[in-house]
């Protein structure tokens, strides 16, 4: 429990570091490019700004990703202007880069869940696979499925009709996208780590 609480901490501390400050805005920036390229199939919506806010939650944990994704929806707003300003999915981005940032944080890996191949013997860490899954599926239940519903219903977004009736036309269309999120998370967010953990490295090596 106590280490579990001190990854909040941790997460709060990266806001000291200007390379936390760097990547992360960098990586907003990417939000709102990736957010101008959806691909809308009608009866799905392909939208990948979610990647940005993932490799966030995993770099520098869930205090820095809730506030990106605070920064992303406000920004978005902004760049992308389509209606009023609701302060209510302001606070669902934020809380979608936590569900990131809790389940992903890299500083906070102390087991490894391996998979080995018993014909080559070989050993594969899957535990960034493992935790991307769970990721995502909280983000579809919690924000897409329950709070996006509930608010889409609210203000209008969505044809009038009961709650739990709107939840149920709104599975098939998110698990067709599960099942494109999936493999470019499990392709995104190992590359951002290495690249991150080499350029931190190749620092340590230059002082």
């Amino acid at each position: 429990m106590k280490s579990f609480f001190s990854m909040f901490l941790k997460s709060a501390k990266e806001f000291r570091h200007v390379k936390c400050i760097t990547v992360t805005g960098i990586f907003i920036a990417i939000s709102m490019l990736i957010e101008m390229f959806s691909i809308d199939l009608q009866f799905v919506k392909i939208n990948f700004a979610f990647l940005a806010i993932a490799v966030i939650g995993m770099l520098f944990g869930p205090v820095v990703s809730m506030f990106a994704g605070f920064a992303c929806d406000i920004v978005g707003f902004f760049v992308h202007p389509s209606g009023g300003f609701l302060p209510a999915y302001v606070l669902v981005a934020g809380l979608q880069g936590f569900i990131y940032g809790l389940v992903l944080y890299h500083k906070n890996d102390k087991h490894s869940i391996l998979f080995t191949n018993n014909e080559t013997n070989k050993s594969y860490d899957i535990t960034l696979c493992l935790r991307a899954i769970i990721a995502r599926l909280m983000d579809i239940v919690i924000i897409n499925l329950l709070l996006n519903t509930k608010l889409n219903l609210h203000y209008g977004f969505i044809p009038e009709q009961a709650y739990g009736a709107a939840i149920v036309s709104r599975i098939a269309k998110n698990m067709i996208e599960l099942c494109v999120d999936l493999p470019m998370l499990f392709v995104i967010l190992p590359i951002a780590l290495n690249a991150y953990k080499r350029i931190g490295s190749s620092r340590k090596v230059t002082t």
